[in-house]
């Protein structure tokens, strides 16, 4: 999968949609910037706890958002693993095959 590409596709359809539906589409952002903004607890650790969220609901798009924003704020490959391990965990084989696949997001991602 190139990774870079559906999320620029999917980014694409959030925004049309949000000019379909304004008021979601910027009650959505607010939600977003406001739950990883920097608080008590670090972007980083919010974008991996999103991204093992992500995992164990077994969001594609969701992994490949995370795991960029991890990277953006620091996140390591080892730390990108941890949290995929925190997920099977929680969710089982299910989120052992959505780990693999954040972890391929990190390697194309990373660049």
């Amino acid at each position: 999968m190139d990774w870079s590409k559906e999320l620029e596709g999917v980014q694409s359809a959030m925004m049309a949609f949000g000019q379909g539906s304004p008021a979601v589409g910027e009650g959505f952002t607010a939600l977003h910037h406001a739950a990883t903004a920097e608080g008590a607890i670090p972007v980083k650790h919010k974008e991996l706890q999103a991204l093992a969220i992500g995992i164990t609901k077994q969001c594609i798009n969701c992994i490949g958002f995370h795991v960029k924003a991890s990277i953006d704020a620091g996140a390591t490959r080892e730390e990108i693993a941890e949290t995929v391990g925190v997920a099977i965990l929680m969710g089982g084989g299910p989120s052992f095959m959505y780990g693999i696949k954040a972890l391929e997001a990190y390697d194309a991602l990373k660049g």
